[in-house]
């Protein structure tokens, strides 16, 4: 299967329109509610995210960066790369706010479960929930997310990336099929 876009530039941005309002609206407000993004493409999701609710509450959401990399159970210790303590930034303490996870894709839960063990290790927050710009199923752990761009079912042989402007220099989503890959000869 050839390369086919799930989500352009514009209907990203209407995605997270809509994550922000639902986000304002289950939690009467913006009070107290700190967006978490996890590295890498999290991050400016989450800043995308706050800007759209200070554009119309009026007040600043404040915004962090998670690193899981010392909490993750899908990844044996030598694929690991060591953990750096100064990619986990969040400006204000979590303890007793609501702290929304952002990140791009939810597969198997793994990565939301590992961030959920490093926000713990950093406060208790009233309560923990998760947006994410593209859910496609195939869940291993009992988790799910609260705000959900786009469900997008997909087999085990497809890859879906999430591109972003601050990243990638583009914004799109896309899925592939890991066999239509070229393979590398060495």
């Amino acid at each position: 299967m050839p390369e086919k876009i799930l989500l352009t530039s514009e209907e990203i941005g209407r995605v997270l329109a809509r994550i922000a309002h639902e986000i304002v609206e289950r939690n009467k407000g913006a009070e107290d509610v700190v967006l978490v993004g996890m590295r890498t493409r999290g991050v400016p999701l989450a800043r995308r995210i706050a800007e759209i609710i200070e554009g119309f509450e009026g007040i600043p959401i404040p915004v962090g960066s998670l690193d899981i990399s010392l909490h993750r159970d899908d990844i044996s210790p030598s694929e690991s790369k060591p953990a750096n303590s100064s990619l986990t930034d969040i400006p204000i303490g979590i303890t007793d706010r609501r702290v929304v996870l952002v990140d791009d894709v939810l597969y198997t839960g793994r990565s939301i479960r590992a961030a959920m063990d490093a926000l713990v290790e950093l406060g208790r927050p009233q309560t923990i929930q998760l947006a994410v710009l593209i859910d496609r199923g195939h869940r291993e752990l009992p988790i799910r997310a609260d705000y959900v761009g786009k469900n997008i079912p997909s087999s085990r042989d497809e890859e879906i990336q999430v591109q972003l402007q601050e990243v990638d220099g583009v914004d799109n989503v896309v899925i592939e099929s890991r066999a239509a890959k070229p393979v590398s000869e060495n």
